[in-house]
Parts: C-alpha cells; structure tokens; sequence
C-alpha cells in the first residue's frame, strides 16, 4: 500500500494499519510499563517484531521474563507496577522514549504516572483515548472517542477530545475527517447538556477553535451513520450519514458503544491516547495481542504526524 494513502476496511485494516506505520521512520523507542503477563509482554515483543517501537521493558525483571521472550531488548528492573509507571513517565518527560505502552496494570495508575506534573508529560491538550473500529460492512475505519478516559467531560475538554481524535484521524491520511457530535436527538434540547455542548463544538470549528475536520451536531446515532435516517429526517448536513468520528457525550455512553460493536457486530477494535508529550498505547487487560500489536502501529503513525 503506498503509504500516503488512507487505509480502507474490511479486515484489512490492520494490516494496512502496520503497513503504513512501518513504512514510517524508524521503530519507536517505547516505554512497556510492567509487561509481567503473556498478553501484555507478548504484544510488546510482537510489536518489536514487526519493526513498529524499540521497547524498554519496566517492571519486576523476574517476572517479565517468566511471562514470555524477553532475551535481546532492553529491561529496567523496579519493584512493582506504580515503580514501573512512574520510571515511564520520567523517561518520556526526559524524551528518552517516544511512547509510553500499558502492561498488566490498571489504567487509572498508569495515567496518573502520566498527569502527574513532575513528569512534563502534560501539555495544553486535554488527554483523551481514541478508539479505531474496522466495522464489517462499513467501508471506512470508525473512530470514536472519548469511552476510555474522561468520565463526564466538560465542553472544554470536549473540544480537546475532538481535536486529538481529528488528528489521529489525519494521521492515518483521512483529510478532512467528518465528526459527528452525539446526543440522543438532533435538536439544540436547552435540558439535554449534549445538545448544548454539540451545538458550541461546531461553533467553535466555524471559528477555528478545532481545526482538521468537518463537524456537525447534535446528531441521533442513527443520523450520523445512516444516510437512510438523514433522508427520512428531512435533514441535510455534510457529516449525518458519513460520519468518521463520533464523539460521544460521557465515558458510559462511548464505553457501551464500543464494546457492542467490538462483541456484538464483529468489529475489530484498536485504540490509543493522544494529548501528552508521547502517545500512549492504552490497551484493555482483556486485548489479544494483535490487537496490541496494531494500537502500536496507532502510535506510531500519531508519533509521525506530531
């Protein structure tokens, strides 16, 4: 694939994904943050393989090397999992490594390494997770955002988890990518706060507070996927019924939508951070190891872009 091009599903995007990243510069030297599980250190070494990061393993060293192949890359002994995050963060912050990748340890301890102000990972931008969905039957990759990170976010934050998914969306060569901001109706609903805050998110785009994409909203699920639902609607709009991105009002809602699509429908799902210094591979304990391995190539690409 010439690696200027976007990717395209169906089930070859992740393929296309690692393709793309690949053909990149080279390999990105990553922080593994307590890789003591199959899983965990399995992706990490695959992602290795694959030529996509150089990673340093932190953690336990007894117990990273009784959970897989470790012989031939670089370790940092610690005691336990909050020693393992905190040497990431500092190793990022001192631009010694490029990305930071989840382990075997909980998300919120991880990112707290990470937000933590002597780290010098924060930037202006808001931290926010995007999510990567290869849909079956859906001609294009779906990113939704944020249902990993930010519980209940305020416009401020909203704005700032629209722009990171936008520019992960540009990094994998989509120009122009078309959000959709949801809520439970189209209408501008003065009781309904996503409405409210879907409305100011495209006003703030009509005058250049988010850049890179096309956004409308509020949008219905339905308007936003479906160009049947916009006809039947009356309604005209250049995101409803090709929507890119879907920005979700809170964490339940993005949560909820992602893993139905992930178990329900078949759709393959990847997903990092954006907003610190480095991107972060935030994969689920529950994630197989391809599906570490092309939240990698996501960094990678991302860490291209930046």
């Amino acid at each position: 694939m010439n690696s200027s091009a976007p990717v395209h599903p169906h089930h070859d995007l992740a393929a296309a994904l690692i393709e793309r990243a690949r053909a990149g510069r080279a390999p990105l030297r990553t922080a593994v943050v307590h890789p003591v599980d199959a899983a965990s250190l399995g992706g990490a070494i695959a992602a290795a393989d694959a030529g996509l990061i150089r990673p340093v393993l932190i953690g336990p060293k007894a117990r990273i090397e009784s959970a897989g192949r470790v012989s031939g890359h670089d370790m940092i002994d610690v005691p336990h999992s909050h020693a393992a995050a905190a040497k990431a963060a500092a190793l990022a912050g001192a631009g010694d490594v490029d990305a930071i990748m989840k382990g075997a340890l909980h998300t919120d301890e991880l990112l707290a390494a990470i937000l933590d102000r002597k780290a010098g990972l924060r930037t202006a931008r808001r931290v926010s997770h995007v999510f990567v969905l290869d849909v079956p039957d859906l001609n294009r990759p779906l990113f939704i955002s944020d249902a990993a990170i930010n519980i209940a976010p305020d416009l401020a934050a909203k704005r700032d988890i629209v722009q990171n998914a936008i520019d992960l969306a540009c990094a994998l060569g989509i120009k122009e990518p078309k959000v959709a901001i949801l809520a439970a109706t189209e209408e501008v609903v003065p009781s309904m706060c996503a409405t409210l805050d879907a409305a100011a998110l495209c006003k703030m785009a009509d005058r250049g507070q988010i850049t890179g994409g096309i956004l409308d909203g509020p949008l219905a699920f339905d308007n936003a996927m479906s160009p049947e639902a916009l006809t039947a609607k009356g309604m005209t709009s250049p995101v409803a019924g090709a929507a890119d991105i879907l920005i979700v009002p809170d964490i339940e809602a993005g949560n909820i939508m992602a893993k139905q699509l992930d178990y329900l429908s078949g759709a393959d799902a990847f997903g990092i951070a954006l907003g610190a210094k480095v991107p972060i591979i935030l994969t689920s304990r529950a994630d197989s190891i391809g599906e570490r391995l092309v939240s990698a190539a996501l960094a990678k690409l991302a860490a291209q872009a930046q």
